[in-house]
Formats: C-alpha cells, structure tokens, sequence
C-alpha cells in the first residue's frame, strides 16, 4: 500500500528526516516512533505532500502521489485542525464535503461515528465548547468517516482518558481487520506493543530500528528482568549485576550484565526489598526505545555554548535565497552598466532603460529580504524543537 524509500527533507540547516524507509501493507498496523524532535511529524507531511521532499520515492499501491489520492487517505494532525466557530456536525460534514461525500453520504456516518464516541448529543454545540479529548475525537471522526485505505495518525491517543484511549484501540482494530493500512506516530509505548505488527523508530532524523515488533523484542530481549515489589528499589540502579535500570514506585526492568547471575540478584536484594514477582521476560518496547535512543541529557550534561569565531557561525545560504539573490545581482549590474553606458557614451541619453531596470532591481531587494526573513523564521522554528 505505501512504500517510503530513503526519503530525505531539509530546513535551511535543519536535516529533518534522512534516509526514512518504510513498508505498509494493507490490514498492517504500523508504529512510527521517535523522542521529541526526531522528524516525525516532518516525515509524515513528507509522505503525505504537504512538504515537498528532497529526495526519496513515496509510493502508493506503486503509484507516485496524485491530489486524487487524497480521497483514500485519511489523516490526523498533531495540531487541533478545527474551526472553533463552528458546530461539531457541521464541521465534519465539510471536511467529507473535501473528500468527494455528499452531505446525503455523509451524515448518516457523522452521527454513526458520534454516537459511537459518546458526541452525539453534543453535535450541534461547537469546537470550541468541547474539552481537548472531545475535540481530538472529533479530528478522529473526520480522519475516517470516508472510509480511507491508508490512515495515517500523528499522536492518536494525545487528550484522550484510558477508556477513550481502548475505544479507539478497538476501532483501529475493527479498521485493521477491513484491510485498511494504519500508520500511526505516539509517545505511548505500550498502545504500539498491544497493537502494532512492525516499527520504524527514528531519532535526529534517521532511521536506527525498524522491524517487526516481535524480532525487535527478540533481539533485544536476552537479558531482561521484570521485579515486582515493596520498598525502595533505587539501589539497583548501581549494582554491579546491573547493565541498565528502569526503576518505578513498586517495579522494575533491568537489563543484567549477564542473565545467568539473575539468582545472584535475586539474594543480594532479597533482604532489602519484599519480592512480589520475579521473572526472566522480553523487554518492554519502553525499554529498548530508552536503549536505542538514550536518556535526555539533563541540564549539567550539556555542554556550554563555545564561542566560535564569526566566520564559523555563518550559516550556509538556503537554495531559495541563493536564487533570489541571483536575480538581484543580475538586475544590479545591469542597472549599473546600462546607467554608465547612457550618461558616457550615449548621444541622447535616454533613461527609460536605466529606470526600468531600477524598479527590477528595487522588487528583487524586496523579494531577497522577505524570504531572507521566511527562512530565518523556519530556522528559528526548527532549531527550537519544531520539528517533531
């Protein structure tokens, strides 16, 4: 259904996505994951043709993106995409209205799909009346009331309370089992674990696991404890059995230095801590994330800003500018020559030349300066975490 090959998008000096490949199949549900800032959401979009790429091949059923394609899609932003205005009912049905459904089509499965998340009492209240979760269910409503082939959801499950959030598991399920390819972006480690046939976790852009979720675990999965108990279990974190410690209020995941000192463990902490549970497991999706991507560097790991020389902080120019001001020095010299030429050699001087090239002159500094200021607002915007 959709086939991503090392697609690539860059911003002014941002890399966003790089080298992302990808295969969705019909009926698959499939995680794209990453820690904030990674490129998700930049590679959607990219998918989708809403950014142009720089490069890659983005395929559907081996076809390149046509805006007819848009009526077997269905998609849910991160951002609240809603008119706020407007009633909720009303708001669905333009947005079937944009994908080819008649308002006669549509609204049967608008108070279908209301019902089904408990709105259909609220259908003539507006956006802006309804809590976050209510409104994420409603974007949801308007991502599949066309029925799509490929449904693709950036952070699904943002706003919505745990029963809200195993609605929605079942009816990405019910979907999966119509043959509808899901493609969906999340913080939650354990709704992709439950749900999700292959990953592809990217971080700073790139590609660094993807597979099916079983042989991801299985890889990962040779030295794992899972404890269960009551006490304070902070002082695993520094045992020498210890490769790696997830610690929480009464459980924890370890990864050990080697599996078959886990009894070892289990004496040396048998006395400390009152054991509920002891076993030997694969280890959580939560876990290999950790492992793959690291922990964010707290504030007195990061490193002080050097001061480097100006030169070195000059940024490369965007190819947008590059162009702009090529027309710019063009229109200038010309200006000038042509100003020489009429005043030093000219019998009549005539200064309609001179002057037409002027007035080009004067737009191309107006076109130069004002996407000098678009791409120092979409640096600025990806260098402070935009890009997610």
């Amino acid at each position: 259904m959709l086939s991503v090959v090392n697609l690539r998008k860059a911003f002014a000096t941002v890399v966003a996505v790089d080298g992302v490949s990808l295969e969705v199949q019909r009926g698959e549900l499939f995680g794209l994951l990453g820690p904030n800032g990674a490129g998700k959401t930049t590679a959607i979009r990219t998918i989708l043709n809403i950014i142009v790429p720089d490069s890659g091949t983005i395929m559907f059923d081996g076809k390149q993106f046509t805006p007819a394609m848009w009526n077997i899609i269905g998609y849910l932003p991160e951002e609240r995409g809603l008119y706020r205005k407007s009633k909720i009912i009303n708001t669905i049905l333009y947005f079937a209205a944009l994908k080819g459904l008649s308002e006669r089509e549509a609204k049967p499965l608008a108070v279908k799909w209301l019902d089904r998340f408990g709105l259909k009492d609220s259908a003539h209240r507006k956006v802006e009346e309804l809590s976050k979760g209510n409104q994420q269910k409603v974007q949801l409503i308007i991502s599949i009331l066309h029925k799509p082939q490929l449904l693709i959801l950036d952070e699904p499950f943002s706003g919505l309370d745990p029963v809200n959030q195993i609605l929605l598991k079942d009816i990405l399920m019910e979907l999966r089992a119509l043959n509808v390819a899901i493609v969906f972006s999340t913080h939650q480690m354990e709704q992709v674990e439950k749900m999700c046939d292959n990953i592809c976790l990217i971080n700073k852009g790139k590609p660094v696991l993807s597979g099916s979720l079983r042989e991801v675990k299985k890889k990962y999965g040779t030295n794992s404890l899972r404890i269960e108990f009551e006490g304070n279990g902070e002082f695993l974190k520094s045992s020498s059995l210890v490769k790696r410690a997830d610690v929480y209020q009464n459980y924890a995941e370890l990864e050990l230095v080697d599996i078959r000192k886990s009894r070892e463990l289990l004496s040396s902490i048998d006395d400390r801590l009152n054991i509920r549970k002891f076993e030997i497991v694969e280890p959580s999706l939560n876990s290999i994330f950790i492992n793959v991507v690291g922990m964010p560097a707290t504030p007195e790991e990061v490193p002080a800003p050097k001061t480097a020389p100006a030169t070195a902080t000059k940024q490369p120019l965007d190819k947008r500018l590059k162009k702009e001001l090529f027309s710019l020095s063009v229109g200038a010299a010309i200006f000038v020559f042509s100003s020489i030429y009429m005043l030093l050699f000219a019998k009549n001087p005539d200064l309609l030349l001179p002057g037409m090239f002027l007035l080009i002159t004067l737009f191309s500094t107006f076109r130069f300066m004002k996407m000098k200021k678009t791409v120092e607002n979409e640096r600025k915007k990806l260098e402070g975490g935009a890009i997610e």
